[in-house]
């Protein structure tokens, strides 16, 4: 039987959570105000542009659903979440959120600012809207009680409607898309007579099953997410999983089916608008992996005859080494600047990067007919990681990833001619902030293919531009003959300032301009005159700007918040740094009770560690822990934690190096003369959760921790966690050491435990946080265990955010701001470290 989780009941929870006498199934609870008023405030409108730059839509959206949203009844089918009732996703794309609703649209005209608002049903459950490649048009999902259908909205109008005779399969993805130039759209129907779905006897369903006969190979842990277990599992697998493709006239709504139903995974349109990448999946079906590792046929689909040609046959790839990739052909792209060309990578180190080889891939290409044989064009030193297309030519710029360095190398190659060498282009950290050269700024072709922006010999890089006092994003162009770069923007300090296209052959572009209190909004610049003496990294060039929206701050009240970048280094000499937060009214020199928030990252080069990341000068919208500052809280928010080494042995180290950075963290904050050191308290999520009870574990710079949705046994999680490559059988000593529950008799400070009920990380079983639980309260500790219904790995309803920001304020109360002193005024210090 599949598993299902039901909307008024706790079945998947009552048993794993029996005999927890501390938890009680009762109840939500709400903060109290202001934190709650400012909960239900409305987030900000999101503009998009269309393709010309001509209009934009101004999507709202909703920031918590209910819970009766969030609890609606689905299956678990192989890492997917399906609703029965309306044949849709429950979960994001990701796997790891709720699929939510939009509010509502408004076309607008960048120039005239002219509104005209999107009519909706009053019960209306959108999705993100598609422009098409000419921007009078858009397209959406909207999701009801019974079905998902396809409405289609004007831009000159600003009217919507639904497509008639359509109901949408979104189960696995790719539902909609545009297909050829904007006449029309290529969609994933339910089958027509699909009929109910199978039904299983749970009286004779039988015993669940699992077999490894032969073959040696890991898996990645993260992979056994929400399997199948059964032949009813299967049935019902292949019964919402089933698409009829089709084409639909957008100017006359006509629906007409192409090729044979099917279990249908990634559909790709080529840029002719003719021809479409199809996976469909096959049995046998595997029982240990998602459908993403399910054996497959990669299929070209002619959309005007119905026949299609099968490019690949893969089988399942579920002994895929952690961190590797499958053997054989994978990650099928078109290429933008052709009608119907695949591009594909082929592993030649058997998918590991443990082996040692000259190269780890070869780049294969193959043409519409597809007769004959693909052609190699390129092999790669390390991991392919795609192509960025010119609007024409046979050179696109190549990136390949080296996980290990964690390095980036961009090179352009000679696809009609491959015994001509790579050039290499940029040469990079994945951890450089300050000198990242940028990304490549991409444009939409009329039939829909994105390619690389160019005005001659330019093209244009942008980026989030990493300085020591934050992000200045920037805007550069670049000579493709000569590989040299000229800045013509750069965001001020005072506020942040991204680009999002660049118009007019460089002259003009357009921005998304924020700050401390004000939301993103979008600006046009005209570029100007040189500047006479630029400075290095400065724009060479002035501009001016005009505000093209006008987006309110839906909370000025919380705009009195203060907020300071903060840098220092770790007793080992790498830079760190943290904002610090003061609520509205602070008066220097006050002490404030504090709560740490950070969440460790991996670095192989300590040197790159310490650069500062994100800006001082964004809009903050106030969620989770971050509320408290309406409390009377200091936040001392994302706080550097960095793991830094050999990614293949990094984590020999990590108890060590987390007790370095909490020290750091909380010695320069009190440094500062806003943080009481004896009143600190310490939070993160997931893979923070397990640094915070291990913070508590092996220090006692904090009084309180909260912990939500963490890991804490990484005996659970035996093959890697985080970038942790090794086994629990090649490294027992490091995943003993990693795991907070082994050390749970040293957990002495208080810690609540927050977990989602449903939660879909297989790295963070809901569990974990029982366990963790149990074995505290049994060593002694004070603990708190609190399960929310429904939610999954990120809390998504009203209710449970509101019930978590109740739990943290009232724990943080209780055991930080209104804590009794140190026993002698004792200082906190760190006390242990990794032997």
């Amino acid at each position: 039987m599949p598993s299902v989780t039901v909307s008024k009941g706790y079945l998947l929870a009552a048993g794993l959570l029996a005999g927890l006498p501390a938890l009680a199934l009762a109840g939500y609870d709400k903060p109290p105000e202001p934190l709650l008023g400012v909960m239900h405030a409305p987030l900000p409108a999101i503009p998009m542009l269309d393709p010309t730059r001509e209009r934009m839509l101004l999507v709202e959206q909703s920031q918590y659903p209910p819970i009766a949203r969030v609890a609606e009844p689905y299956v678990k089918l192989a890492g997917l979440r399906i609703e029965p009732a309306n044949h849709s996703r429950h979960d994001a794309s990701n796997g790891y959120g709720i699929r939510t609703c939009l509010k509502r649209f408004t076309v607008e005209e960048v120039v005239s600012h002219k509104q005209l608002p999107v009519a909706l049903p009053a019960d209306a459950c959108p999705g993100v809207p598609q422009w098409s490649p000419d921007g009078r048009r858009f397209a959406f999902a909207n999701t009801t009680g019974t079905r998902t259908e396809l409405w289609l909205g004007d831009a000159l109008t600003g009217k919507a409607h639904r497509v008639e005779g359509v109901w949408l399969n979104p189960v696995m993805d790719d539902a909609v898309q545009w297909l050829h130039a904007s006449d029309s759209l290529l969609v994933k129907l339910v089958p027509a007579n699909l009929g109910p779905a199978p039904k299983a006897d749970s009286a004779t369903a039988g015993p669940e099953i699992k077999e490894s006969i032969a073959g040696k190979g890991e898996s990645s842990t993260y992979e056994a997410r929400d399997t199948l277990s059964s032949p009813e599992d299967e049935a019902l697998f292949d019964y919402y999983a089933t698409a009829q493709l089709a084409v639909v006239d957008a100017a006359s709504d006509q629906v007409r089916p192409v090729g044979k139903p099917g279990v249908i995974a990634g559909v790709y349109g080529a840029p002719d608008g003719e021809h479409v990448l199809v996976e469909a999946l096959k049995k046998p079906y595997s029982y240990v992996t998602t459908y993403e590792r399910f054996a497959q046929d990669v299929q070209v689909l002619d959309v005007r005859s119905g026949q299609s040609t099968v490019i690949a046959s893969l089988p399942v790839a579920d002994r895929v080494p952690v961190h590797g990739v499958p053997v054989g052909p994978r990650e099928f792209e078109w290429r933008d600047n052709a009608p119907a060309t695949l591009i594909w990578p082929e592993a030649l180190d058997q998918g590991d990067w443990k082996v040692s080889v000259p190269h780890r891939d070869k780049v294969m290409m193959w043409s519409a007919p597809f007769s004959g044989k693909p052609k190699e064009v390129a092999r790669t030193a390390q991991r392919f990681s795609g192509m960025r297309w010119l609007a024409d030519g046979d050179e696109p710029f190549m990136y390949e990833l080296d996980a290990n360095k964690r390095w980036i190398h961009v090179s352009r190659v000679n696809v009609a001619d491959p015994s001509k060498p790579a050039r290499t282009v940029w040469d990079y950290s994945m951890d450089e902030n300050y000198n990242e050269p940028g990304s490549l700024m991409m444009r939409r072709l009329p039939n829909g293919a994105s390619v690389v922006r160019q005005d001659g010999d330019f093209a244009y890089l942008t980026g989030p531009g990493g300085t020591p006092q934050g992000d200045r994003p920037f805007l550069d162009r670049y000579s493709l003959s000569t590989g040299r770069t000229e800045r013509l923007f750069r965001s001020g300090g005072d506020h942040y300032e991204s680009v999002v296209a660049v118009l007019d052959g460089g002259k003009r572009f357009i921005t998304a301009q924020q700050s401390p209190t004000e939301p993103p909004n979008l600006f046009a610049h005209a570029v100007g005159a040189p500047v006479s003496g630029a400075k290095p990294g400065e724009a060479a060039y002035a501009s001016t700007a005009e505000a093209i929206t006008h987006i309110a701050d839906p909370t000025p009240q919380v705009r009195g918040i203060g907020k300071r970048l903060v840098t220092y280094k770790r007793k080992d000499g790498v830079e760190l740094s943290f904002t610090l937060y003061t609520p509205p009214g602070y008066k220097e020199g006050t002490r404030l009770p504090a709560v740490l928030y950070a969440y460790p990252l991996d670095y192989a080069d300590p040197s790159k560690a310490g650069q500062v990341s994100g800006s001082q000068q964004k809009f903050d919208i106030l969620r989770g822990y971050r509320l408290l500052l309406l409390s009377g809280y200091a936040i001392i928010d994302n706080a550097s934690f960095p793991i830094v080494g050999d990614p293949r042995t990094a984590y020999d180290t990590y108890i060590d190096q987390l007790v370095m950075d909490a020290q750091a963290a909380v010695d320069k904050a009190v440094e500062l003369g806003v943080v009481d050191r004896n009143r600190i308290g310490v939070t993160g999520h997931s893979h923070g959760a397990l640094m915070t009870a291990n913070l508590l574990a092996h220090t006692n710079l904090f009084r309180a921790g909260v912990a939500t949705s963490g890991s804490y046994n990484k005996s659970l999680t035996p093959f890697g966690f985080q970038n942790e490559r090794r086994s629990l059988w090649q490294a027992p000593k490091v995943y003993e050491q990693a795991s907070a529950f082994f050390h749970a008799d040293q957990i002495k400070a208080p810690l609540l435990l927050m977990h989602g009920m449903d939660d879909a990380n297989p790295g963070t079983e809901s569990i974990q946080s029982p366990k963790l639980f149990q074995a505290i309260r049994g060593m002694g500790g004070t603990t708190r265990l609190v399960m929310l219904p429904h939610e999954p790995h990120w809390y998504t309803a009203m209710e449970s955010n509101e019930q978590e920001v109740y739990e943290m304020l009232t724990w943080f109360d209780r055991y930080v701001k209104n804590a009794a002193p140190n026993a002698a005024g004792e200082s906190k210090q760190a006390t242990a470290s990794a032997p």
